[in-house]
């Protein structure tokens, strides 16, 4: 039996669990390692803040995600298939380790900003209500 997601400890946690299974993945794995070259004793803590205020709403990740992305992706495109895989491991270590309200909000986020993030790459917008347009009438001059 799981328990729910409490505090930092259990974020710093799931984290960790997650990038070892990022750095290692065939799709995903050189991303993190050989193009972003992530030292991840440098971005844990940042990863803990962003997570501890996404689902503790502890204020503390200032940074701007998007940014990160968008630089990273100017070195080596972010397909909707990275964001994929991205989000299956995030779910599957989520699942493995944690049960409850505040794992599956880490899950739903997590899907919410792998979406976002990956329509921006596309050069869309983040929302996904994006607007619709509208054809001319038939009769239209």
């Amino acid at each position: 039996m799981t328990r729910d997601l409490q505090d930092r400890a259990d974020i710093s946690s799931l984290v960790g669990e997650f990038y070892r299974r990022a750095f290692a993945d065939p799709l995903i794995g050189r991303i993190f390692t050989d193009v972003a070259k992530m030292d991840l004793d440098h971005h844990m803590p940042i990863m803990c803040d962003f997570w501890e205020t996404v689902l503790f709403n502890a204020g503390i990740y200032r940074r701007n995600a998007l940014q990160v992305h968008l630089a990273l992706n100017a070195r080596h495109p972010l397909r909707p298939e990275h964001f994929e895989r991205w989000l299956q491991l995030w779910v599957g270590t989520v699942d493995e380790h944690f049960s409850g309200e505040k794992a599956e909000l880490a899950k739903l986020q997590a899907e919410r900003i792998a979406r976002s993030i990956s329509r921006r790459m596309q050069g869309r917008s983040g929302s996904e209500f994006e607007t619709i347009g509208l054809r001319e009438p038939a009769d239209a001059p």
